[in-house]
């Protein structure tokens, strides 16, 4: 079963105005991979870092909400000695330091892939980990299904 990180932004997309097609796209893709999640189709991992930045989410409506998903995640990854190596390569490689402790707690959950709609994330090439946004990864679903 392939296992999935979601970054921050994703569980917030829902919350963000979707006037414009691409968030309202970024959020329906979200919302379907939550979905595959909570049917046990995929494996969700959660860490430290996503409680740490969810903790200073303002509302206090979507932090509860947000929270609820550790509680379907297959891993809970905590700080370690070796998400801080991780994460300091994925920083010299230019992502900015929360973002490369995130992949650097997907990595250490052996999670197939990073999910994110974050522009700068995207770039982030790892030969451990897929990083791709919402719509990218339920194509990759739907040519797996398709193969089948």
């Amino acid at each position: 079963m392939l296992r999935v990180y979601l970054d921050n932004c994703c569980y917030n997309r829902p919350y963000d105005d979707q006037s414009q097609a691409k968030v309202a796209l970024e959020t329906f893709g979200t919302i379907i991979i939550q979905t595959l999640i909570r049917h046990g189709l995929l494996e969700l991992a959660w860490s430290y870092m996503l409680d740490y930045e969810n903790m200073h989410n303002q509302s206090e409506e979507q932090r509860e909400a947000i929270q609820q998903w550790a509680s379907c995640a297959a891993v809970d990854v905590d700080e370690s000695p070796n998400i801080r190596a991780i994460a300091r390569y994925a920083q010299s490689t230019g992502l900015h330091p929360a973002d490369a402790l995130h992949v650097a707690c997907a990595i250490e959950a052996e999670c197939d892939y990073f999910i994110t709609v974050d522009k700068r994330l995207l770039k982030y090439q790892d030969e451990r980990i897929v990083v791709c946004d919402p719509l990218a990864f339920l194509r990759v679903l739907e040519d797996e299904q398709d193969e089948t």
